[in-house]
């Protein structure tokens, strides 16, 4: 699709060729068999696609260039991402920096980029955005209608513009792998396609930006992150806490790579995806639960409410403290956290915390309320088994 929306210049009209691409695919793969090259078969048959929907818009003279584009794509070889900037070829890392332009307001840049390059649904992205899902889906609309209207190139920027564009894809790239490593919805706890792809992206970024200490933050953050995946469920799919976890399984090859990148981002200063890589390093180097160094994770927590402060960094601050210091004080915390009343999470550490100091009822309570704010199934089993144990 960002193949498509590069050619055309048009994001509704990729999407629905390549949607068409697909069910041509699934009509025709069965009999005929999967080509050798399956995307590209997509892609081609999505061209086609979209070439006869110019041709019957007629208003031809206003589509030649598109047109051209298209007819020129099944030439177009596969080129991988150059050192220099006017050298990458990625196409979706032209599709995050287009979604991603200084035009769109920074919520609105992020929404466009999940839903079309990380192939989030409407409701999933509203949900990381703590929003109603009607609101964002008119954001959508709205950033589309606006790259159209102002003629926004689909491009990589040159180094100059890069201050400006980097933030918002940043926020794009981590918030696609928080999507893969705890899925908003449906049945599986993690989609290791999205996360898989954030990572790759992210890579290609710290190619780029070989100086941008945030960049290299973000990286060492997601792989310190994802080498936990392999202990996060148990035999039957179920939850298990990182207090719990066999740190075995851990992946030692991700870790040592993130730890390198964790320190050589913080030599660059203390951006907020360095701090919280710096925070996951700091689980990462613990031997055990008992041995990981609370007091230092509540340091840098505190550093990262200093330097971007929001209600979800005062709740991981609260439970960092509730662990450093008791049950008691992360409840403490807890309470004076605005904003996050419909945030599941804070109700299920509330409800743990309360567990903790055998307040029975009010903990029951709180994971009820967890509960009716509709978490991922798999979460959904975990809080249910909570609330069992305590009856």
């Amino acid at each position: 699709m960002a193949t498509l929306i590069r050619v055309t210049g048009d994001f509704d009209l990729a999407e629905e060729v390549v949607q068409e691409a697909f069910v041509v695919a699934l009509e025709r793969w069965p009999h005929e068999g999967v080509p050798d090259n399956p995307g590209a078969w997509i892609t081609q048959v999505a061209r086609n696609r979209a070439i006869d929907r110019i041709r019957r818009d007629g208003v031809l003279r206003d589509k030649v260039a598109a047109l051209e584009r298209l007819e020129a794509l099944h030439a177009e070889p596969e080129a991988a991402p150059g050192e220099r900037l006017g050298e990458i070829e990625d196409d979706r890392l032209r599709l995050i920096f287009t979604c991603c332009h200084p035009a769109l307001a920074i919520e609105a840049r992020v929404a466009l980029t999940l839903r079309s390059l990380g192939g989030l649904s409407t409701g999933e992205i509203a949900r990381a955005f703590l929003s109603s899902e009607s609101a964002m889906a008119q954001r959508i609309v709205r950033a589309k209608r606006k790259i159209a209207a102002n003629n926004i190139p689909y491009e990589v920027p040159v180094v100059e513009q890069m201050p400006e564009r980097l933030p918002a894809v940043l926020a794009t790239l981590y918030l696609v792998f928080n999507e893969g490593y705890l899925a908003a919805s449906g049945e599986e706890l993690v989609r290791t396609e999205l996360s898989g792809e954030a990572i790759r992206l992210a890579r290609i970024l710290v190619a780029m930006l070989p100086r941008e200490p945030e960049a290299r933050g973000l990286l060492a953050l997601m792989l310190l992150t994802d080498a936990r995946r392999p202990a996060r469920l148990d035999e039957r799919g179920e939850i298990v806490l990182l207090e719990e976890q066999d740190r075995s399984l851990w992946d030692a090859e991700r870790i040592a790579e993130g730890l390198e990148l964790s320190r050589q981002a913080a030599v660059g200063g203390p951006g907020p995806y360095t701090v919280q890589a710096r925070i996951a390093a700091a689980h990462a180097e613990a031997t055990s639960a008992g041995d990981t160094d609370w007091d230092r994770i509540v340091r840098l927590y505190e550093w990262h409410a200093t330097i971007a402060p929001s209600p979800i960094v005062e709740l991981n601050l609260a439970v960092a403290i509730a662990m450093r210091d008791g049950p008691e004080a992360g409840l403490a915390k807890i309470a004076a956290i605005e904003g996050l009343n419909d945030y599941h999470p804070l109700h299920a550490a509330r409800a743990d915390l309360l567990r903790r100091l055998s307040r029975d009822a009010e903990a029951a309570e709180a994971y009820e309320r967890a509960l009716s704010l509709d978490p991922n199934p798999v979460e959904r089993r975990f809080l249910e088994r909570r609330l069992t144990e305590l009856a």
